[in-house]
């Protein structure tokens, strides 16, 4: 293995943490994160965020191995011929490899009034700007939840656990993703907090307005606050920078997590289609495909043929309110079974998978020996959250 090879990753969620602290216990990497933020985001958790029971947040110092450095900034451009990603902040970062590891964000609706008066929840910027506008709300004001997902679901629950009068408005179905007998069991704990649950033919968004959401077929809802839960998108780092993408903007990868354009290039987490069959976007798909990125990049730096990805499920885990949660249970290729656990050990066992996710970032990045000083940006701007 060649002396002082740079590896950046760009991208500090579950894929790029859990990337970079795997390539920083080798002792002849030096490491380099770029991350918008200051701080590791809980994403799992930023639905409690809006209920206000947990910030989301977590310091990079208790994640992040020590001898990374970190870079809070964005990247504007990577330009793959002269090894190096232009950050907004006027900087240039070299690299001998690259982890693209982006994440996503809120899909961008194209529904008429979404943007304007629908509040989206997938960052923590829009959660922090969402909480706000929950708590300005009299607590018996309508609030409708757009997205019939986890993330809808999960903020749905938390906001009628509050006392707040919510509706879930899913399209075709709620939980697509569920088993039927888990969908029911689902169905029966929304009702028991109170969420109006609207779905089936009619039942999808044709525009929202600052007051009301209207559907396809012509029933309107009152709501003074509308979240938007409907999806999500990936950055367009990717495109703009000559990379080829998938139909979606996900960066196109072979088995290996390697970009088909560059093979100094690897991609993990929501942003990758490897094989150009991506996987559902998720913590526990991330943390995979961050480990794989690390081993990729090691096995290109030996001048080895890198192994092909290998992921594994367990099944799809979810909060219902802070005292029943819900966890589906799936065969490893993520195909949900009957088998479900709720109620009160549902809602442990959601704590657990939040808390054991961190946790296994934490222990890995002490693996890495040392914490050392901390590296700032060579130039660029600090962004704050």
């Amino acid at each position: 293995m060649n002396k002082n090879t740079d590896v950046v990753v760009i991208g500090g969620g579950y894929a790029g943490v859990t990337a970079a602290n795997r390539l920083a216990q080798q002792a002849d990497l030096t490491v380099t994160l770029i991350n918008p933020r200051p701080d590791f985001v809980e994403r799992i958790r930023l639905h409690q965020l809006v209920g206000g029971s947990n910030d989301a947040v977590v310091d990079y110092a208790e994640v992040l191995a020590g001898s990374i450095r970190l870079v809070v900034d964005s990247v504007a451009t990577i330009d793959g011929a002269g090894r190096g990603v232009e950050l907004t902040g006027g900087s240039t970062v070299g690299y001998d490899y690259l982890i693209y590891a982006v994440g996503s964000a809120s899909a961008v609706p194209d529904v008429p009034g979404a943007a304007e008066f629908a509040h989206p929840i997938a960052t923590l910027e829009e959660a922090r700007r969402l909480r706000p506008a929950v708590d300005a709300a009299p607590a018996t004001a309508p609030v409708t939840v757009v997205g019939s997902g986890p993330t809808g679901i999960e903020t749905a629950a938390e906001l009628a656990e509050e006392g707040r009068a919510v509706t879930l408005v899913c399209g075709e179905e709620l939980g697509p993703y569920l088993h039927p007998r888990g969908r029911r069991a689902v169905a029966r704990t929304l009702a028991e907090l109170g969420v109006t649950v609207i779905e089936g033919p009619g039942a999808r968004v044709a525009a929202v307005t600052a007051d009301a959401v209207r559907l396809d077929d012509g029933r309107e809802l009152p709501s003074r606050v509308t979240v938007w839960a409907a999806g999500f998108s990936v950055p367009d780092l990717a495109a703009r920078s000559g990379l080829t993408t998938d139909a979606v903007g996900r960066l196109l990868t072979d088995e290996t997590l390697t970009s088909v354009d560059d093979p100094r290039i690897i991609a993990a987490g929501d942003a990758a289609a490897p094989a150009d069959a991506p996987f559902r976007m998720s913590c526990q798909a991330a943390g995979q495909l961050g480990s794989r990125a690390a081993r990729t990049v090691l096995s290109r730096i030996a001048g080895e043929q890198p192994a092909p990805l290998k992921v594994r499920f367990a099944g799809q885990c979810m909060s219902l309110g802070r005292r029943t949660g819900f966890f589906q249970f799936a065969s490893m290729d993520d195909h949900a079974n009957p088998l479900y656990l709720g109620g009160r050990p549902g809602a442990k066992l959601k704590e657990i998978v939040c808390k054991a996710t961190v946790k296994q970032l934490a222990n890995e990045a002490r693996k890495s020996g040392p914490r050392a000083e901390r590296a700032t940006a060579p130039a660029p701007a600090r962004q704050t959250a």
